[in-house]
């Protein structure tokens, strides 16, 4: 029955103006270094992004706020980070609408009308109150679910290293908050299988996009947190091998049939820095061409990264914060880690390849996001095109202020 809802929805809003299947892109004619090849399918477009941090100062913004209490070295109540940020962008209203956070993400959903929203969340929704011993942990209170739902979010992957800063009764309660509110979820579940499978997002036609999600130790993801056949968790992956690849591509056949798009979204490495490890490149690469996989969605990192397109498919090496409370918070400034990105590409649902890659740049400002500066698109820009070009990508600028990727 979920299904069905879930696929009218759909359905409607696709009908209510969905492009068709030009090769010209929409944010200011672009075309692609891409070819979409001959026999090519319906056309979907995907919105992706970084990490989505709803707890701790921004949760405290919200309709219903959870107790500020906090339990870092660095700050004791959460509403410190409000006053930080007050700081150095002026007065952020209180008990905002749910829509609020969105900003400009808003009107840019509307303009380019995605077919599925992927978010990597990286917060628990509980009000368990016990956190885990780690230093830092990120909650939102179950009541403020609406902002997720008022952005028509599909897919929140749960792979990451917060989803378990309260425990696993936090976790509990965060996959049975997301299921109410009809959102589905990758990458964490009561148990391993659950973990491991994908979340299956319809499209018309009995096309589907599958999420599959996965995080890695380096991203400071503990041992402790994997799933297991008796304990919930998350998919956690001991390392990057060539076993932990055909572990996926068993998942993959498992799952997928003909039409679908396969996303595979983990979190990895550190947060900070440019490079992109060698092993990780080799594990994209081999996600695509021993495992079925048409998108590879990666996250972690506080900035954008990288952008390759291996052949024909999309891999996003780190996708930068999307929406955070880190506004004010001093230390690595060279990074402008408060501007970000929204991913729009399109895939082909006949062979799953990138048909063109539109990119929003952002910046979050007052716990919201908003447009960038002229500045902020330039210095962005710049970044990304020397990032890419390693990866024999490029990126060009569209009239209306967006990049377009080449290749």
């Amino acid at each position: 029955m979920q299904e069905r809802r879930n696929f009218l929805w759909k359905l409607a809003r696709i009908a209510l103006g969905a492009v068709g299947g030009a090769v010209v892109n929409d944010v200011g004619g672009m075309v692609s270094g891409g070819s979409p090849g001959s026999g090519a399918g319906m056309p979907v477009r995907l919105f992706l992004c970084g990490d989505v941090m709803l707890g701790r100062g921004i949760d405290q913004i919200l309709a219903h706020p959870s107790d500020p209490v906090l339990h870092e070295d660095y700050m004791h109540d959460a509403r410190g980070y409000v006053v930080l940020a007050e700081r150095v962008s002026g007065p952020i209203p209180r008990q905002v609408v749910a829509t609020y956070v969105w900003g400009e993400a808003l009107s840019q959903w509307q303009a380019r009308k995605p077919d599925v929203r992927i978010i990597n969340l990286e917060t628990s929704i509980t009000q368990h109150d016990k956190p885990w011993p780690k230093g830092i942990n990120y909650r939102m209170h179950r009541g403020n679910v609406d902002v997720l739902t008022a952005a028509q979010i599909d897919c929140c992957v749960l792979a990451n290293n917060h989803v378990l800063d309260w425990g696993r009764e936090g976790l509990s309660e965060t996959l049975a908050t997301l299921c109410a509110a009809r959102i589905e979820v990758a990458g964490a579940g009561a148990r391993l299988a659950s973990a491991r499978a994908p979340a299956v997002l319809p499209l018309p036609d009995r096309h589907r996009v599958l999420v599959f999600a996965a995080a890695t130790g380096d991203a400071g993801v503990p041992e402790s947190w994997a799933a297991s056949g008796e304990q919930s968790g998350v998919h956690r992956l001991p390392d990057l091998s060539a076993d932990a690849v055909a572990g996926i591509a068993a998942e993959v056949r498992r799952h997928k049939r003909a039409g679908d798009i396969v996303v595979f979204s983990i979190h990895w490495g550190g947060n900070w820095g440019y490079g992109i490890a060698p092993g990780q490149r080799a594990f994209a690469h081999a996600l695509i061409d021993e495992a079925g996989v048409d998108l590879v969605h990666g996250h972690s990192s506080h900035h954008p990264k990288a952008i390759e397109v291996h052949h024909g498919h999309l891999i996003l090496y780190g996708c930068g914060d999307f929406l955070n409370d880190y506004e004010g918070i001093e230390g690595h400034e060279p990074y402008r880690g408060a501007l970000g990105l929204m991913y729009f590409p399109r895939i082909d649902a006949a062979d799953g390849r990138l048909r063109e890659l539109a990119l929003v740049p952002t910046r979050m400002q007052r716990f919201r996001i908003c447009r960038a500066s002229a500045d902020d698109r330039q210095w962005l820009l710049a970044r990304l095109r020397r990032e890419c070009r390693r990866m024999g990508c490029d990126v060009e600028e569209a009239p209306d202020g967006a990049f377009a990727l080449t290749w």
